[in-house]
Parts: C-alpha cells; sequence; structure tokens
C-alpha cells in the first residue's frame, strides 16, 4: 500500500506565461542535437557517424567508451550535418538535419502477454540497444543508470511542481497502454516497487490513475513535491551503498512504445512558456529538437533569455538552440541585464521573493503572478547563514552545513550529512532563497562528483 506524505516546507514560484490546454501545430523542427552535456556519468562519448551519414530513427549515434552497451540513438531520420567539438576534441553535440518524414530502425515486436515471459536481460538488451536506456537516472549522483546493477526500487514522479511546468495530463494524454506496458517492464528491472508518486491537490491524469502493478504514493504541499529525490527521501531514504533509478513517465512511456511497437518513438509534447511568449501553449516535436520554429514570431520581445527547461533547473540557450534530452518545457524570460538604481531599497509589490524583508511584499498576494527577469539583484558575497535554506527543504537534512562541508571538501562530512539523496533539482529552490547569491547547484555537483570520483 502506497503511502501519503504532507510537506509543509517549500515555495510556490508563481510566474506569468503558464501555458494555455491547447496543443498548437507546429512545423517540424529542421535539426536535432544530441548533447553529452545532458547527461551525468558520461566517461567519454565515442561518435560512430560521420559528417554525412544518413541515420534512422534508432540509429546510433555515439556511446560511452567505459559501458559500450548504453546507445545515444537518434531520434529522427536524416543526414548527420555537424559533429562539433571543443578544447582537446571534447565532444559537443551531433546535429541532424531531420528528414520531412522519419524512418525507423525496426527493433522486435512483444504482445502484452508475452512481455510477462520476457527476462531481465532480454529487456535490458532491448533498451540499451534502441537507445531508450538514458532515460534512467541512477541515485546516488544522478548518473545515467548503470545496467549491470539491480536497484533497490524505481521511482517515477508523475507531477510537476516547477514554475510554469507542463501538466502531465496533457502531456501524456491517450499512452494509457504504453504507461502500462512500461511499468509492467519496469518490474522486471528492480528487486523492490516501482513506485508512483502524484500529487494530491491536482486532478491526477488517467494514465496514472489507471496504472496496475505499482505502488502510488501521494503527497501534499508546495515545491519541491514534485522532485523525486524528496519523494525518495520519505519513501524509502538511500543510505550507503543504495542504488534506486529514476525515470520520467517519457521515458517509460517509450519503453512501452519500444515493446509494443518495436521502435524509438522520441515524438513528444514540450509546453513553450513564460511573459515573454506570445501564446504560451503545448506544441508536437521530437526530442533534442531546434527550437527555431517554436518562437519564430512568437515572442513579446528581443531581449529575452531562452532556458531548456524550467526557470530553476534548466540550462540556458541560444535562440537557435535545441531543447535538452529530459525536457518537457521551454521557458522564455526577460533577460536582466540592466542596474536597477538602488533597487535593493526601493519597496514594491512586484517583485516575487520568500523574503518578507522591507518593501518586498509579495507574500501579500500569493496567487499573483509575476513577470520576473533573470536579473539576480546581487553578486557572491560570503556565505551568510540565514537558516532560509532550513525553511524551503522538506528533508531530514541540513543544507547549510552540507553545502558548506562540500566547499570544506570534507568528503566524511557530506555523506554524513546525507550528499547521497540530493542532486541539483533538489537544491535548486535553495539557489533561489540564497540571500548570498551563490551557484548551489554547481557547488552541490562538484561534490557529487568528487565522491563519485573518490
Amino acid at each position: 500500500m502506497g503511502k501519503f506524505i504532507r510537506l509543509k516546507k517549500g515555495f510556490n514560484i508563481n510566474l506569468a506565461g503558464k501555458a494555455a490546454p491547447k496543443i498548437a501545430d507546429s512545423e517540424p523542427a529542421e535539426t536535432i542535437s544530441l548533447k553529452p552535456s545532458d547527461f551525468h556519468g558520461l566517461y567519454m562519448p565515442k561518435v560512430v557517424v560521420k559528417e554525412g551519414d544518413i541515420v534512422k530513427a534508432g540509429s546510433p549515434v555515439f556511446h560511452d567508451k567505459k559501458l559500450e552497451s548504453i546507445q545515444f540513438t537518434s531520434p529522427v531520420s536524416g543526414e548527420v550535418v555537424e559533429i562539433k567539438r571543443g578544447e582537446k576534441r571534447l565532444l559537443l553535440e551531433v546535429k541532424i538535419l531531420a528528414d520531412k518524414k522519419s524512418d525507423y530502425v525496426n527493433f522486435k515486436k512483444f504482445s502484452i502477454s508475452e512481455i510477462g515471459n520476457l527476462s531481465a536481460e532480454n529487456i535490458k538488451a532491448q533498451i540499451l540497444e534502441a537507445g531508450v536506456w538514458p532515460n534512467f537516472v541512477q541515485r546516488p549522483f544522478g548518473t545515467i543508470a548503470d545496467p549491470a546493477v539491480t536497484p533497490k526500487a524505481i521511482h517515477i514522479s508523475a507531477f510537476d511542481t516547477h514554475p510554469l511546468a507542463p501538466d502531465y495530463s496533457i502531456l501524456f494524454k491517450g499512452q494509457d497502454q504504453f504507461f502500462q506496458a512500461g511499468v509492467d517492464i519496469l518490474k522486471k528491472l528492480t528487486s523492490g516497487a516501482v513506485n508512483l508518486n502524484v500529487h494530491t491537490t491536482s486532478d491526477i491524469a488517467t494514465v496514472f490513475s489507471q496504472v496496475k502493478g505499482a505502488e502510488v504514493n501521494k503527497f501534499s504541499g508546495p515545491h519541491p513535491a514534485s522532485c523525486v529525490g524528496v519523494q525518495i527521501h520519505h519513501i524509502d531514504p538511500i543510505s550507503k551503498g543504495d542504488i534506486v533509478w529514476t525515470i520520467n513517465p517519457f521515458g517509460v512511456i517509450q519503453i512501452g512504445k519500444l515493446f509494443l511497437n518495436g521502435v524509438y518513438d522520441a515524438s513528444k509534447i514540450v509546453a513553450v512558456v513564460g511573459s515573454e511568449v506570445k501564446a504560451p501553449q503545448y506544441y508536437k516535436t521530437v526530442t533534442s529538437a531546434s527550437i527555431k520554429k517554436l518562437v519564430a514570431n512568437n515572442l513579446s520581445s528581443e531581449n529575452v533569455r531562452f532556458i531548456s527547461g524550467n526557470p530553476l533547473t534548466g540550462t540556458r540557450i541560444e535562440s537557435d538552440g535545441h531543447i535538452g534530452f529530459h525536457d518537457h518545457q521551454l521557458t522564455v524570460l526577460p533577460e536582466g541585464n540592466h542596474h536597477e538604481f538602488i533597487g535593493w531599497i526601493t519597496p514594491g509589490a512586484n517583485k516575487l521573493s520568500f523574503q518578507r524583508a522591507w518593501g518586498l511584499f509579495s507574500f501579500l498576494t500569493p496567487s499573483k503572478e509575476f513577470k520576473l527577469d533573470t536579473n539576480t539583484h546581487g553578486e557572491p558575497r560570503a556565505f551568510v547563514q540565514t537558516g532560509v535554506f532550513e525553511r524551503v527543504m522538506p528533508m531530514d537534512i541540513l543544507p547549510t552545513h552540507l553545502i558548506k562541508s562540500i566547499l570544506a571538501e570534507d568528503v566524511d562530512e557530506m555523506e554524513a550529512l546525507g550528499i547521497y539523496e540530493v542532486i541539483e533539482e533538489d537544491f535548486a529552490l535553495c539557489e533561489f532563497v540564497d540571500v548570498s547569491k551563490h551557484n548551489i547547484q554547481d557547488i552541490l555537483r562538484d561534490g557529487l562528483e568528487l565522491i563519485r570520483k573518490s
């Protein structure tokens, strides 16, 4: 029987520019780009195509030199037009010019009853070959899952509380049979439970409410309630030596489609949101697609920042950039490249803040939508202990002390303070409320990599 967890700590960032509940027609993306930087834990990607090669959806593009079985495959059919490298020949991206209609690599298809008879090894082999495996994220450390291990549980967060987050009932509408098939397959890959975590105050999408075979856990409370690390902490905390996997519902559906239809189906729905978007709504596209078609004639100003993902954990991209592998959201915010004279002392009701300091009255209008730019209104300074991290962290850990132990590179202290339980998204809200303007997520990643490589 699933658990019910009521979270009291946290903070909802209510921004203007939410997506209207409709899916608009859009032209197919011209290019897609596979970027190794979308994945933590890659040792060294080895490209297996060259410029000019023709690929199908599901054809291998690169793999890790250490874990060669994990393939990164093309989401579409088309021509490899650019292999971009940086310093010391570091692979930055592989760009593919997409066909107007994709041609697929054919993998083996199975019926529902045949899936029930498959072994874990057979399942892993097909998922790895088709390039669906990178959907699995392994904790601790938030890296691509190691196919050689058996996790003690698999967790799926079935809602999103990040600012301007898409509605999962729209993203995954009509995907019920594929999600169920995906859950049936996941059950064979773990020695424990497949946990499906839903929110109590929002309507549970049909695709999740009808599922069988998963442990359904219910959460209530503000962001970061949807962060799967927070959910794992309250369901079954990670101790040293434990391994769990997490996967987005999109990945579960992709697995279901791979086994039922025999193809690597990378089609997805993306929410284009933000105060600078003329018509924030949903669009059909594919994994790692170019955003050019999504924002053309759809912006209300030019001085903007494009973020693949949400404003807290997303990645800044250019106007001709591509959506990240794991993202279902493109956010467009006003660029904050301006100076606000004595802005720190000017009272106002249009500045969203967790603090109830002088001049910050946003707490009086909790339902108001705010139009925020990317200006941090400050600069990094000495680490100030105010206790504010502890007020937004709904986990039984001490975030301020953990971050300071990372800065001191004290591995024993990091382990004692619970670093195995968290990755960047769990600390993103701490970064937002930090009065010292530190890049908390980067500091946490440094700590995780220090332990992982030690």
